[in-house]
């Protein structure tokens, strides 16, 4: 068994639900060490993070993961137990085989090939690992960049290994992600006999010419790289469980998956400004999840695409679709942020997988970029 497949394994035998990293860190920081990797362990609240870092002089090259997954479920729904890995018919079945432990695995195996074969490479390689990128993402990535920011660390190029690919290693990477904004509504009104409607005021009635048209506002067009803003009702409530009850108040929650085009503050404004258009009588509590972020073409998306296409003969498709990852934290201290990961059909759900090609093939994408980037090599 080759390396790449063999630590993978590994790390998804270490049952490290959000936020217990199980020992992952502590396993990858005993291999790249020797190599030569400084290694520095961050803890806040429980939330174990490592920072490993290869040389001092710029450019920095960071590969940025998380070692903790989601639970696995109903486990006799898995086809094997989730935290033992399984190959059946060159699939890894575990938990984590696809996000992201395939491709952890695929950087710290990238990273030690890399250094034998160029011991004396140019600029840093660093890791960095967290065990919150599952949960609420307080005290993971956030806190190391923190760190790094407060005593003036500079990263120049960061491979995030979120599982990006679609059908096949490649064919999809990412360079930026919307930015999302949630808020929770409350439409007062007065409860009532439904028999005497004329005595009692229907928050939901009130509510629903207003929550009409926020559903079907444009709140911008998108551009290049970014589909439009769009807005979705994730949980409606009102009434008290009774048939012959008006309630007296509504609460509606919902989410914007927002575009750079648009900021989170000027969506606020917008919304607001629906409602009492509305003449609704209304509180309303927001939570900026994720601001949006975007790398534009640069050395380091040109190395990926390049190494992909000598590695696969696939020409990667540049995409900002899907949810948040840690690459928001990282934009912010790192001027060139690209995730590319295996494909990722089966993140999160019951029996996930990866393909065991796969994960070699994405190991080799990793090693051959650090030499594009790191030796010199030509464009």
């Amino acid at each position: 068994m080759n390396a790449t497949v063999e630590l993978t394994r590994s790390l998804i035998a270490r049952p490290s639900v959000t936020p217990d990293d199980a020992g992952c860190q502590a396993l990858i920081a005993a291999r790249l060490v020797p190599l030569g990797f400084r290694a520095e362990s961050v803890e806040r609240n429980r939330t174990t993070n490592l920072w490993l870092r290869r040389g001092t002089e710029r450019p920095v090259l960071v590969f940025a993961g998380h070692t903790d997954v989601v639970p696995p479920g109903p486990r006799e729904q898995w086809r094997s137990d989730p935290f033992v890995p399984t190959e059946r018919d060159g699939v890894l079945y575990g938990r984590g085989a696809s996000d992201m432990k395939a491709s952890i695995a695929a950087f710290v195996v990238a990273a030690e090939e890399f250094v034998a074969a160029h011991p004396r490479h140019r600029g840093s390689i660093a890791l960095l690992l967290t065990s919150d990128e599952e949960g609420p993402a307080t005290d993971g990535t956030v806190a190391v960049v923190e760190k790094l920011s407060a005593r003036g660390e500079p990263i120049d190029w960061c491979i995030v290994g979120e599982p990006t690919s679609v059908g096949a290693v490649g064919d999809t990477i990412k360079n930026g992600r919307r930015g999302s904004l949630s808020g929770r509504l409350t439409v007062r009104g007065v409860q009532g006999h439904v028999a005497y409607p004329q005595l009692a005021r229907n928050p939901v009635h009130e509510l629903a010419p207003a929550l009409a048209q926020l559903t079907s506002e444009v709140w911008d067009r998108g551009n290049e790289f970014f589909p439009a803003t769009t807005f979705q009702v994730s949980n409606l409530h009102a009434g008290t469980g009774a048939l012959n009850v008006i309630p007296g108040e509504c609460t509606v929650e919902f989410n914007l998956r927002f575009a750079p085009v648009s900021t989170a503050e000027s969506l606020m404004v917008r919304i607001e400004a629906i409602l009492r258009r509305h003449r609704l009588d209304f509180d309303i509590a927001w939570t900026v999840g994720a601001q949006p972020f975007m790398t534009e073409r640069g050395a380091l998306s040109e190395a990926l695409m390049r190494a992909i296409r000598e590695k696969t003969g696939r020409a990667a498709e540049l995409s900002t679709t899907g949810g948040t990852s840690d690459g928001r934290f990282l934009a912010t201290i790192c001027p060139q942020v690209i995730e590319l990961g295996p494909p990722n059909a089966t993140i999160h759900k019951i029996n996930e997988c990866v393909r065991i090609a796969d994960i070699e093939l994405l190991k080799n994408i990793y090693c051959r970029t650090l030499e594009l980037l790191l030796t010199g090599a030509p464009s």
